[in-house]
């Protein structure tokens, strides 16, 4: 008897065809016939049909109009107009699948691109491969977004309304990051400069010359002709190139990926103070409990197992508080952010931290330009 691993082979090639060639289904002999890179797709994330971006929707019997575009191949090809439909929008409800196929990036319409749309309205012109990488890389919302919804509110900067919740980014939006303010995935103070794509060489421009477009996984060996210290993934963490001491912590030597940590943990000290010293609300974030920010109902600083439930969600927001939390998830669901485009990175959790210095109190941090 044939497995369900290989039966699907067979479907996905017939399936590839079609989607390359604009031709009706093909019927596909696998004695015959090898699927280049199955393999390697089979070890990456985006095969494990069984992990929470594509088994969410199990119990549904369908992933979701909103859903699909990313997680499901065949809502993937209906949101670029594959199909015929109309590109750019799903239709209809996707079939539950073994996540994101091949012919999710290769088909007649990724190797035609020349642009990518964001969830700000901003458009990146991207003629490169990589642009069928950052359809779905590129997060949900946006600081436009933070933007309309304060807006809407009409509330001062530390005034509560029901109309303000949580915004989402969603999650690894790295061309969000890459792209920085000529994508518009953070939240952008006014008044202030932010930085633009992040360029690092000639050799490492495109999501594929660092990550593998099968596995996805990075490959760092070519990296330490520059960086000789880097032999493996784990070493990146230590690689800098900016001068500054951004999380006033006194060390202006350390990775630029500590930075980072270190001012994500001032930005969440400052949130959690003002929500208990402006607010009296004190609040508490689990990164893996939607909705991600809950009430401390017992003022012990952390998210303890009977308040990590959706009615204990954070309902106290303010305009300052949403603008600080969406930037500090910006941040921690990117974990690559600090290769992507750790600048920008920087800038949008330092801003955040002193806006809430109008209220808190905060340590000196710093800002690269």
């Amino acid at each position: 008897m044939k497995s369900y691993r290989s039966i699907y082979s067979t479907t996905l090639l017939s399936i590839l065809l079609a989607a390359l060639f604009g031709t009706g289904l093909a019927i596909a002999d696998e004695r015959k016939i090898e699927i280049p890179f199955y393999d390697a797709w089979l070890s990456s994330p985006h095969a494990d049909f069984t992990g929470e971006p594509f088994a969410h929707w199990n119990d549904d019997g369908a992933v979701d109009e909103r859903c699909a575009a990313c997680h499901s191949t065949t809502g993937h090809l209906d949101f670029l107009g594959v199909d015929g439909s109309a590109a750019g929008t799903v239709e209809k409800k996707a079939p539950i699948e073994e996540g994101v196929a091949c012919v999710a990036c290769h088909n007649k319409v990724t190797g035609q691109m020349t642009e990518v749309s964001f969830p700000s309205g901003m458009v990146v012109e991207r003629e490169e491969e990589d642009a069928r990488c950052m359809d779905c890389h590129q997060g949900r919302e946006s600081g436009a977004s933070i933007n309309a919804m304060i807006a809407k509110a009409g509330v001062a900067d530390d005034t509560v309304d029901a109309g303000l919740k949580f915004l989402n980014v969603h999650y690894a939006a790295a061309a969000a990051t890459r792209f920085g303010t000529e994508a518009g995935g953070g939240y952008e103070y006014a008044g202030l400069d932010y930085l633009g794509f992040y360029f690092h060489d000639d050799y490492a421009t495109q999501c594929n010359d660092c990550h593998n477009p099968h596995t996805t996984k990075v490959a760092p060996l070519f990296c330490n002709e520059c960086h000789e210290e880097v032999t493996s993934i784990d070493d990146f963490a230590f690689i800098r190139s900016s001068d500054g001491d951004f999380d006033a912590d006194g060390d202006s030597k350390e990775g630029i990926k500590q930075e980072i940590e270190g001012l994500q943990v001032i930005l969440y000290t400052a949130m959690q103070a003002y929500g208990q010293e402006v607010l009296s609300a004190p609040l508490a974030y689990d990164p893996h409990a939607y909705p991600y920010f809950f009430g401390d109902t017992n003022g012990n600083g952390q998210v303890d197992e009977d308040e990590a439930v959706r009615a204990n969600g954070y309902k106290q927001w303010t305009p300052r508080l949403a603008r600080a939390a969406y930037n500090y998830q910006f941040a921690a669901k990117d974990p690559g952010g600090y290769t992507h485009n750790p600048q920008y990175m920087l800038q949008l959790l330092n801003d955040s931290v002193q806006s809430l210095a109008e209220q808190v109190k905060v340590p000196a941090t710093g800002r690269p330009e």
